[in-house]
C-alpha cells in the first residue's frame, strides 16, 4: 500500500502526519518505508543528520540512482527512509521537456522489493511536479486539513488535480481519508469547521482528529516521532488511533 500525504496548503500537518503514521506502523510491527519528497527535508531531519547525508531522492528522480541505494535505516527497527535534500527544489527545471517527468517516482519504485507493507510519501505544499509524481505512484491519498476558518480553501484545486491524475496517469488512485489536524475541540468554531469538512467529504473523514500539541511540535527537534518523545501524550494516542483506522480501511 502506497499512501501519499498531500495538500497544497502549508502548515496543515503533512510532515507531522507522515512521520508519525509511518512510526506508528513500525511500532505495530509493519515494515514501512517513508519517502520524503519535500525539498525542505523536515521529514528527513526527524530521522537523519543532513550533514552526513549522501545521495537523496533528487539523485533517484533526476540522476537515475536506484532508490534502494539511498534508503537509510532509522532508529525504529521496521522503519526506513528515502531522504530529501534542498536539491529537490530544482526538480521541475531538471525535468523540463522529459516525457516521463510525471512517472519518475512510480518507475523508480519498481526497483523496491515486496518487504515494505506500507510506503508513506510526504510531499511539499504545492501541486507541482513532486506532488504529482507522488500521486501517480500512490495507491491511496491521505489529505490533512487544518481545523481553521479557511480549512477548505484550495480544496477544489486539489480535488481537480486528483481527478485529472485519475483520468489517465493513475486511474486506480483512491482517497483513503481526510484527517482533521490542529483541532481544538473546546471551541464552537472548531466544531463548526469539523461539520463543514464532514459535509464535503462524508465518510472519508477519519474518526480520529489530531489536536494542537506542543509535544507534536517538539518531537522533530529531537529527531524522533511522538511515540519516543512523548508516548503518553494526546498526540501519540491520536496518531496510533489514526494508524489503526488506516489499516482497517485497506
Amino acid at each position: 500500500m502506497i499512501i501519499t500525504i498531500a495538500n497544497q496548503k502549508g502548515g496543515v500537518g503533512k510532515t507531522t502526519t507522515a512521520i508519525n503514521l509511518a512510526a506508528a506502523l513500525a511500532h505495530k510491527g509493519v515494515n514501512t518505508l517513508l519517502i520524503d519528497l519535500d525539498p525542505q527535508g523536515n521529514t528527513t531531519m526527524s530521522f537523519v543528520d543532513l550533514h552526513t547525508l549522501g545521495r537523496s531522492m533528487y539523485d533517484v528522480l533526476v540522476e537515475g540512482v536506484p532508490i534502494t541505494e539511498v534508503i537509510l535505516p532509522t532508529h525504529l527497527e521496521r522503519l526506513h527512509i528515502a531522504p530529501a535534500r534542498i536539491a529537490l527544489a530544482k526538480l521541475e527545471n531538471a525535468l523540463v521537456g522529459e516525457l516521463d517527468a510525471h512517472f519518475r517516482l512510480k518507475d523508480r519504485m519498481r526497483q523496491l522489493d515486496t518487504s515494505y507493507e506500507y510506503i508513506i510519501i510526504d510531499t511539499p505544499p504545492t501541486l507541482g511536479l513532486l506532488t504529482v509524481n507522488a500521486m501517480v505512484a500512490a495507491t491511496h491519498l491521505l489529505i490533512p486539513i487544518q481545523s481553521s476558518y479557511f480549512a477548505l480553501e484550495g480544496t477544489d484545486d486539489l480535488l481537480e488535480t486528483i481527478e485529472k491524475i485519475k483520468v489517465r496517469a493513475n486511474p486506480d488512485l483512491q482517497l483513503l481519508g481526510v484527517l482533521i489536524t490542529l483541532h481544538d475541540r473546546r471551541t464552537v468554531l472548531a466544531r463548526d469547521i469539523h461539520e463543514q469538512i464532514s459535509s464535503v467529504f462524508g465518510e472519508k473523514v477519519f474518526a480520529t482528529s489530531v489536536t494542537r500539541s506542543v509535544r507534536l511540535e517538539e518531537s522533530p527537534a529531537y529527531r524522533t516521532s511522538i511515540f519516543e518523545h512523548a508516548p503518553h501524550s494526546s498526540g501519540a494516542m491520536e496518531y496510533y488511533a489514526l494508524c489503526e483506522e488506516v489499516m482497517a480501511r485497506v
